[in-house]
């Protein structure tokens, strides 16, 4: 388990800062920027978690999907090496295939779509489409990455079932559908 005793190291004060393996790059690093976005998608679904208390089931797949992504985070601050003395956490298929399970389960209740949809209809919905939107920033980050460097197949699996899973669930907290507000083409010309 992680203990912090100490908030501020000043280790970074130089714009440096520490990989999982002790490595220690820019700030503004690639691997930093993709963690660092899977984190803010976190704290976005943190937000969401707000809206949910009529939907308990809805709370406990984002609490879980919020531990997801810190495994998610540590998968991505550790860079893949053969043979590590200690073996870093990485995201698992199991955790790809929850989310597809609970996607299908979800979208089985939906309404076919006739349009795209626009992010809002409630507050949760919207949220989650804000979710999903930095998910999929953190997904760029991590396909683009994994062009220069070893990232793991399940992490960025994770990621893209990601961004579905929080757009099926914010048409399942907008009355399954029928809330969603939908993109009319041209409505305004």
């Amino acid at each position: 388990m992680v203990k912090l005793t100490r908030i501020y190291t000043r280790g970074g004060d130089k714009g440096e800062t520490s990989l999982g393996d002790g490595t220690r790059v820019p700030k503004h690093d690639l691997r930093v920027a993709a963690y660092g976005t899977v984190d803010e998608a976190n704290a976005v679904i943190g937000i969401v978690r707000l809206h949910t208390a009529a939907w308990p089931e809805v709370d406990a797949m984002l609490a879980r999907i919020q531990n997801d992504l810190f495994d998610l985070g540590a998968d991505l601050c550790t860079p893949e090496e053969p043979n590590p003395k200690y073996p870093p956490l990485r995201v698992q298929q199991s955790q790809v295939d929850r989310l597809e399970r609970e996607i299908d389960a979800m979208n089985a209740e939906l309404a076919p779509l006739t349009s795209f949809i626009l992010p809002g209809g409630s507050p949760a919905a919207a949220h989650l489409h804000l979710a999903r939107t930095v998910a999929r920033r953190a997904e760029r980050y991590m396909t683009e990455l994994a062009g220069l460097e070893s990232v793991s197949a399940a992490a960025l699996k994770y990621v893209n079932r990601l961004s579905d899973h929080l757009f099926v669930l914010s048409r399942t907290v907008n009355d399954k559908g029928a809330s969603d507000v939908l993109w009319v083409p041209g409505a305004n010309r």
